[in-house]
């Protein structure tokens, strides 16, 4: 909040989703484990095969989180509402651990 009350351009509080990146030998290996991710929750993971056919896995969460606190460096949101924001922040990160 203090250093809120000294920016002088636009703030943003964001929160980045769990990413996992795992190389996989057989693209076999890559489908289960994209499988057990989505059947985990993990619905934002994928596949990615490489130009030297390497083959990667992402796993990616969807617990992100971007408001926008200030802009022109005008605070745009009460500092109560800020705490609510590192709440749920800090239990997305729980979901992430």
């Amino acid at each position: 909040v203090t250093a809120l009350e000294k920016a002088t351009g636009d703030v943003v509080f964001r929160f980045e989703p769990f990413v996992l990146h795992v190389l996989c030998q057989e693209l076999q290996d890559a489908q289960l484990l994209h499988s057990v991710a989505v059947d985990s929750g993990f619905r934002n993971s994928g596949i990615t095969v490489g130009k030297g056919g390497k083959i990667t896995v992402a796993v990616r969460s969807t617990h992100c989180l971007e408001v926008p606190l200030s802009h022109k460096g005008r605070l745009m949101v009460s500092e109560e509402y800020i705490e609510f924001l590192v709440h749920i922040a800090n239990q997305k990160m729980e979901e992430n651990i």
